[in-house]
């Protein structure tokens, strides 16, 4: 039989009694997070943020508050530490995966590793403008997986918003995102980014296109990704002089709103 998390998260009095302060806090905090309190995990996981894993789960939970400087704190402790991450969550049966915003309209689920870590790290510096630290995660995520589609997204989207003017970056992601499927929402994500990219190059027929094979497949994709790719295409309609057709792309509700995907 399945044990439950919060079960196999639960110790004893015995138990308690040898096992060392810094876990008994992680494993509380991980019960706790297990049962859906995240308040009560994360003061059991600040506490026990000299250990990989707490410091791991205290800096997503502080990410998630808005707590940018703590969560920038914990997520370096569990980076400079990450050869003991997993040994935590394996020993009491946690998958310990967590969501990352990675653009505005595009999350993702990272796991227990160094990319996750430098992914979190990278949103994490990009909110507070700390430009150098960002490049330094990415350098390092490339480094690490040079052809991930997420690291790619994470990318051009710090090129977007460091440098908003710069046609030579346009260029670039348009470069970067030569190729782009439309598999997943991270490469949809892509796409939309190639479409500002040369909409902001004047190219507006190849921007509404690109929006145009994005938005084929709904299916699988965030109503915010929806909305901001046909906001992007109803521009592109705008910039080519296409008036009526950019003001019917806003009127459009998303698949939800119009009732697709409903249970019956």
């Amino acid at each position: 039989p399945t044990v439950p998390p919060e079960d196999r998260l639960t110790l004893g009095f015995f138990k308690r009694l040898f096992t060392p302060d810094e876990e008994e806090a992680s494993v509380d905090g991980m019960r706790e997070l297990a049962l859906g309190d995240e308040d009560k995990a994360f003061e059991h996981l600040r506490r026990a943020v000299h250990l990989a894993n707490g410091a791991y789960l205290a800096g997503f939970l502080a990410f998630k508050t808005g707590m940018l400087k703590a969560a920038e704190q914990y997520l370096v402790a569990a980076y400079k530490n990450h050869r003991r991450l997993g040994a935590y969550f394996s020993k009491y049966g946690i998958s310990a995966t967590m969501s990352l915003p990675i653009t505005n309209e595009v999350s993702a689920h990272v796991g227990p590793d160094v990319r996750g870590i430098l992914l979190a790290l990278l949103e994490i510096y990009q909110r507070q403008e700390k430009w150098k630290g960002a490049l330094d995660c990415l350098n390092n995520l490339r480094r690490l997986e040079p052809n991930d589609v997420m690291i790619k997204l994470s990318l051009v989207d710090l090129f977007m918003e460091v440098r908003p003017n710069d046609p030579s970056l346009f260029r670039r992601v348009v470069y970067m995102t030569e190729g782009i499927g439309n598999q997943s929402e991270i490469h949809a994500a892509l796409l939309l980014y190639k479409a500002k990219a040369l909409r902001k190059l004047h190219l507006n027929e190849a921007a509404r296109d690109v929006l145009t094979r994005a938005l084929r497949r709904k299916k699988d994709r965030s109503d915010d990704l929806l909305h901001a790719l046909r906001y992007e295409r109803a521009l592109a309609y705008e910039d080519l002089g296409q008036h009526k057709r950019a003001r019917s792309e806003l009127e459009k509700p998303c698949p939800r709103q119009a009732g697709l995907g409903r249970s019956p």
